[in-house]
């Protein structure tokens, strides 16, 4: 890794002893690196936790790095933090593979898998809500979390939505979750790191148990079509392959969809006249199931989704490492240095989008169309070989989830519009507090 004399030439501010910059981006993401940007151009360098990094900021950096055509730049070297959770995870993986696990890992989302993992989340997503308060404040975005880590319970792994096992599970993940952007990175006992490690290894153990009758039996949950999973060649994964695969798949689904319905909902506490678009698009869907063809109707809330997903995206950075020494910019940056790319600030420049910091869905309309100005200037899933997977997924369950709350109930906020805090995982602050009432 280049010490601070080989990133001499590069721009940024003075870092404080020890910290860096650290408490600065931590407390402030954005507006940090938006004052950075204004201050030393879209390449500076900061000090995060004892590493110095280099932002690459931009739509163009995002073009040249993830699509990466001289194979210059690691997902697994920027993601390196990672590793004592989620070691063979598909994010921790390069190149050639990289792309072999991808493909194994598409046969798990191939268009019928997707039809059964709906059929699943229906009944499942009407059985959770019915359980929230009527006419009462609550907090949302622990009840969401929640939800999703049940949903991912009986999506992902077939499990009871209130199963012993199931509550397990779920812990363990959110143990995995809060190791994953710990500052701690050693187990050292009861951080938690050491919590995170304890959980993976329940996880680990409890996975292997269930593959054998898996791939007898088969299955229309997750889990199951992973153990059977193969590519286009008939190649499929051995019982380690699927266990690392699966989870951070299931860490992924979990908190990038919390943060994304966390951010729709609070859009339409705050404007009523997108919740009663909304509201009347489910409304025209009838009382049948909420299949494909009325899933894809949802054009409104396709909208309000992009919107939320560029406001604040659950991935606002993407960490890369140079494996090669390389020029950007007017800048030499040598092999070995670690890098970062900005989508969430780049989602807010109004080089791209009008208005950037207002909510204003209609900014996806095929007639304004502000997300084609680049292909990067809306990227919350990313871009290149590492693009998510998932996306159709997310789509999907956010659809889902809109449909089966407002064929019922409204929202109101139970305070002001919630701040965000970006780092290292988005979410409201304050927790989001909200009303459901019964709809007229």
């Amino acid at each position: 890794m280049p010490t601070k004399a080989a990133l001499a030439h590069i721009p940024g501010p003075p870092a404080k002893p020890l910290i860096g910059h650290t408490f600065d981006i931590v407390r402030d993401a954005y507006g940090t690196q938006q004052d950075y940007i204004k201050r030393y151009g879209s390449v500076y360098k900061v000090n995060m936790l004892g590493v110095w990094r280099v932002n690459l900021c931009g739509v163009d950096a995002m073009e040249m790095v993830l699509l990466d055509k001289e194979r210059n730049f690691s997902s697994q070297g920027g993601w390196d933090a990672l590793q004592l959770i989620y070691p063979g995870g598909l994010l921790l993986q390069d190149f050639d593979h990289h792309r072999a696990n991808r493909r194994i890992m598409q046969a798990a989302f191939r268009a019928s898998a997707i039809r059964d993992y709906r059929l699943r989340m229906c009944g499942a997503m009407k059985t959770l809500l019915d359980t929230w308060p009527d006419g009462e404040a609550f907090c949302f975005y622990k009840a969401v979390k929640d939800l999703t880590l049940k949903l991912g319970g009986a999506v992902f792994m077939g499990l009871p939505l209130d199963g012993d096992l199931a509550r397990k599970v779920n812990r363990a993940i959110e143990d995995e979750i809060r190791a994953s952007v710990t500052a701690i990175r050693s187990p050292i006992p009861f951080t938690p790191m050491w919590r995170g490690v304890r959980g993976r290894q329940f996880l680990i153990e409890t996975f292997r148990t269930l593959i054998p009758e898996r791939r007898a039996q088969g299955g229309d949950d997750f889990f199951s079509q992973m153990c059977i999973a193969k590519d286009e060649d008939g190649q499929g994964w051995d019982e380690d392959q699927i266990l690392e695969q699966f989870n951070l798949l299931i860490m992924a689904a979990h908190d990038t969809t919390a943060t994304a319905l966390s951010v729709i909902i609070a859009a339409l506490g705050e404007h009523p006249e997108w919740q009663d678009r909304l509201a009347e698009e489910v409304a025209g869907l009838g009382d049948g199931p909420l299949d494909e063809e009325a899933l894809g109707k949802m054009a409104q809330t396709n909208l309000v989704f992009r919107e939320a997903l560029r406001l604040v995206p659950p991935v606002p950075f993407i960490p890369r490492m140079a494996i090669k020494d390389f020029h950007w910019k007017g800048f030499d940056i040598p092999a070995g240095t670690s890098l970062s790319l900005n989508p969430g600030v780049t989602m807010l420049s109004p080089e791209h989008f009008s208005n950037p910091t207002a909510f204003d869905p209609e900014r996806f309309s095929k007639t304004r169309a502000e997300d084609l100005k680049h292909r990067f200037a809306w990227s919350p899933f990313g871009g290149g070989a590492h693009k998510c997977l998932g996306m159709h997924f997310s789509t999907m369950q956010v659809k889902l989830f809109v449909a089966t709350l407002l064929r019922e109930r409204r929202v109101e906020l139970a305070g002001p519009p919630p701040k965000w805090h970006r780092m290292p995982i988005p979410k409201p602050k304050g927790g989001l507090p909200v009303i459901l009432r019964r709809a007229a």
